[in-house]
């Protein structure tokens, strides 16, 4: 029987000792400071690479890519090319082998993810696809926000609590700076939740993993900076109403309500994207 170019690439990876083995043999113990917690079940990690599609043909970047776990998965799932982010030097050693079963997919970068330029990492638009550590996510998700032209799609796996925030909808306490930004450049899906006890050492929490397609064109018209000033004033005092809330930004929130059709005894958690960026439109 002939064998695809994915069951070649499966099979030379089984080849692999397996991952806790590897994790034991260079002393690789999960460090609270840069928010590790690792994904060993393979079921599991094999899921997440799936998750966003088909990866044949595709650069896929991954942050925080620990002792290797899910990219051992990204490589059997067929990814052209796989760049591996992580800071943690036991880290580095353990992907060094998974590198050289790769014959040439795998690059390793020795960084920062808070601090890295994506820019030069691929000459064509990549996928994203990353458990991230729990304690850089928001951030993170924010700078890429900035470069969306980088990348073709984001499987991210954040904590649940983070995850809700993101795909909140307005009138929900869920629903945040976080919701507004993340929804206004992107379409965020909620694709399954993973148990604490699924990860080594097991957190206090849950996780989401959500798949985020950047939009074409933002969901509505605003200047990013003017859209950014009023949600953060609007959720800074989420509990006062506009009018009030406002305040921080203009002398005249009266004027900037009625400009952008809204009613002043409403709080930011009532707004649409499309009516924060109204608002951002009249500020400007």
């Amino acid at each position: 029987m002939k064998l695809s170019i994915l069951d070649y690439q499966r099979g030379y990876l089984t080849g692999l000792p397996p991952l806790r083995d590897v994790i034991a043999r260079h002393g690789i113990h999960a460090k609270k400071s840069l928010g590790q917690n690792f994904l060993l079940d393979l079921n599991l990690t094999y899921k997440i690479a799936r998750a966003g599609g088909p990866l044949e043909g595709q650069v896929v970047m991954e942050i925080g890519a620990g002792p290797g776990g899910l990219t051992r998965a990204l490589l059997a799932e067929g990814a052209d090319h796989v760049i591996a982010v992580e800071r943690d030097r036991r880290c580095l050693a353990a992907l060094e082998e998974l590198a050289v079963h790769a014959r040439g997919r795998l690059t390793l970068v020795a960084a920062d993810a808070l601090t890295l330029d994506e820019y030069g990492l691929s000459p064509r638009p990549s996928r994203v696809v990353a458990n991230l550590p729990y304690n850089i996510s928001t951030p993170l998700l924010f700078k890429w926000l900035e470069r969306l032209d980088l990348f073709q799609a984001l499987t991210l796996m954040f904590q649940k609590e983070v995850a809700q925030r993101i795909i909140a909808q307005p009138g929900g306490k869920s629903y945040s700076r976080l919701s507004v930004m993340v929804q206004w450049l992107c379409i965020a899906t909620h694709l399954f939740d993973l148990p604490a006890r699924a990860f080594t050492p097991a957190p206090r929490v849950a996780s989401t993993v959500l798949f985020l397609q950047p939009r074409a064109m933002p969901l509505a018209p605003a200047e990013k900076n003017k859209l950014e000033i009023v949600v953060a004033a609007a959720f800074g005092q989420r509990r006062k109403m506009l009018r009030s809330s406002l305040k921080q930004i203009t002398d005249r929130p009266a004027f900037l309500l009625q400009a952008a059709n809204l009613d002043p005894t409403l709080r930011a958690e009532a707004l649409s994207v499309a009516q924060f960026c109204a608002l951002a439109q009249a500020l400007q």
